[in-house]
């Protein structure tokens, strides 16, 4: 008898939880914690972290877990080392539902590095107005460069003080074009960092900047090890013996 657990906190994971709900597979989708409103989901949900390696295989075995989709952010690079290992571990077959990064297109200003602080590093020196895209668990490395004029955006208002003062944007997603170019344009928006997440839900921010010709600092994606991947839910669908009927 099939019984998935889903790695989730993507908006691919929450189509996925929605297929897999109609489909009739037992699951449970399991949230990170970092978000203090998950959205709701049709399946089973657990919300924190495992303990590592060893308690992700403890709760595999312990669950009778058959199937395991990672579906994590692509930045989630100690969720999915960790998953690989304790797939490995248990034996349970893994399967990483990763969207396609983006790639530049005509007209994109884009600066791509290897990380978070090589971004800040790339940061012009004289005062602007900057966009960090980033999630807020990666901003304290942005406080070595005070001079410039930061907007944030979160889906939870921050329970801390910042790191350095901040024009902080409360919203969940998905954005759209038009909602973007308003916030740009309001903030005066000079530059952009953000991070190579890939897909249709985040990707507003990088056709605003297109159009208005902004320069994009853009980490790329963290090595991550070699797993078995899927682009889409009919794919994970298929993995798991069962006909996708998304659209029906």
């Amino acid at each position: 008898m099939t019984r998935a657990l889903i790695l989730g906190g993507t908006a691919d994971a929450s189509l996925l939880a929605a297929e897999i709900a109609r489909a009739g597979i037992e699951a449970v989708y399991s949230y990170g914690g970092r978000t203090r409103a998950p959205a709701d989901q049709p399946l089973p949900t657990r919300i924190g972290g495992f303990g590592g390696v060893s308690g992700l295989a403890d709760y595999i075995r312990r669950e009778g877990v058959t199937h395991v989709i990672d579906a994590t952010h692509p930045f989630a690079a100690e969720m999915s080392g960790n998953a690989v290992t304790a797939c490995a571990e248990t034996g349970a077959p893994l399967i990483a539902l990763e969207r396609a990064p983006w790639t530049k297109a005509p007209g994109d200003n884009w600066i791509e590095v290897a990380d978070v602080n090589a971004a800040v590093a790339t940061l012009p020196e004289s005062p602007a107005k900057i966009f960090l895209a980033i999630g807020r668990q990666h901003i304290a490395p942005f406080a070595t460069r005070p001079q410039h004029a930061y907007t944030l955006r979160f889906v939870d208002p921050p329970e801390a003080p910042l790191p350095f003062a901040a024009d902080v944007v409360v919203s969940r997603g998905p954005f759209t074009l038009d909602g973007e170019l308003e916030m740009m344009r309001a903030r005066g928006i000079a530059w952009i960092v953000a991070r190579n997440s890939g897909g249709d839900g985040a990707r507003a921010k990088i056709d605003a900047a297109r159009t208005l010709g902004l320069p994009v600092i853009m980490i790329s994606r963290p090595r991550l090890p070699e797993r078995l991947r899927a682009e889409n839910v009919s794919e994970v669908m298929q993995w798991l013996g069962h006909r996708t009927c998304l659209g029906a």
